[in-house]
């Protein structure tokens, strides 16, 4: 491929996704991140793209793609996100009613959601959620109002709060800051756990979206007991210790896998 086509392929990817780490454009192109810095010199100068931290983002993007606290955790931990992503969407079927949380993780799941399902309830507080499951399928969306958070792009507050304790879904998708199996979820977003903890109560199966840098991560405000969790989808089998706390505890774990394996579910030795 000749650098004016890896530039075209640069910006289309980039008018897709919105934004894009170096990482994850080397890999798609199979050539080192500094080919992917020098390729993108171009474009920067000519105002079709803008550097960030860690990557580029399209000039002129909407501003739910940047500008906000959920910008700056959209490539990280991207692939592993997108894997647990598939494995979630693998539970969904034969539940008719679903809930997604405002979370980067609950996200990809969304856009799986937009085009590879059909006709169901989704339950969302997310305003980029929104939009995502907006993108495809024939599904009846609900978006759960209240008082706009900017960091998150979620409603929160009283009226959210009281809209969600009406809902009744078959199954919630949450993600978490940090995740400790002995003792449960933790946020440091405090306007925004309220909803989640509504929703847990009253879901018939919660599932925790969570990747392997979190666990034994704590934050400002405990979420989440342990015991509330049905199930963990991660993208590492964790440690024995933490499988035997969660098995104990009466949660399946399911380890993502790549895109040509199944996912598996764990048990402790």
């Amino acid at each position: 491929m000749t650098p004016s086509d890896r530039r075209q392929f640069l910006q289309d990817r980039l008018e897709q996704a919105g934004a894009c780490t170096y990482e994850e454009l080397a890999a798609a192109l199979g050539v080192s991140t500094m080919t992917i810095r020098r390729d993108l010199e171009g474009l920067v100068a000519q105002g079709r793209v803008i550097r960030t931290v860690g990557g580029v983002q399209r000039a002129h993007a909407p501003s739910y793609l940047y500008e906000t606290d959920l910008h700056a955790r959209l490539g990280v931990q991207r692939e592993a996100k997108r894997a647990i992503a598939r494995a979630a969407l693998e539970l969904v079927q034969g539940r008719p009613t679903v809930f997604l949380d405002g979370s980067t993780t609950c996200l990809e799941l969304a856009r799986l959601l937009a085009r590879e399902r059909r006709g169901l309830t989704i339950v969302t507080n997310s305003v980029l959620g929104c939009i995502e499951l907006g993108q495809g399928g024939d599904h009846t969306i609900a978006g759960i109002g209240g008082h706009y958070d900017p960091p998150s792009l979620c409603y929160v507050g009283p009226q959210a709060e009281d809209w969600a304790r009406t809902l009744f879904v078959d199954l919630a998708f949450v993600s978490t800051k940090g995740f400790v199996p002995g003792r449960g979820t933790f946020e440091s977003s405090l306007p925004n756990f309220r909803v989640k903890q509504i929703i847990a109560r009253q879901c018939v199966e919660l599932v925790l979206l969570v990747d392997h840098t979190k666990f034994g991560q704590r934050a400002l405000s405990k979420v989440l007991d342990t015991a509330q969790i049905h199930r963990v989808v991660t993208d590492r089998a964790p440690r024995r210790a933490d499988l035997a706390v969660l098995e104990k505890a009466g949660c399946k774990v399911t380890v993502a896998a790549g895109a040509a394996a199944k996912a598996k579910e764990l048990h402790a030795p």
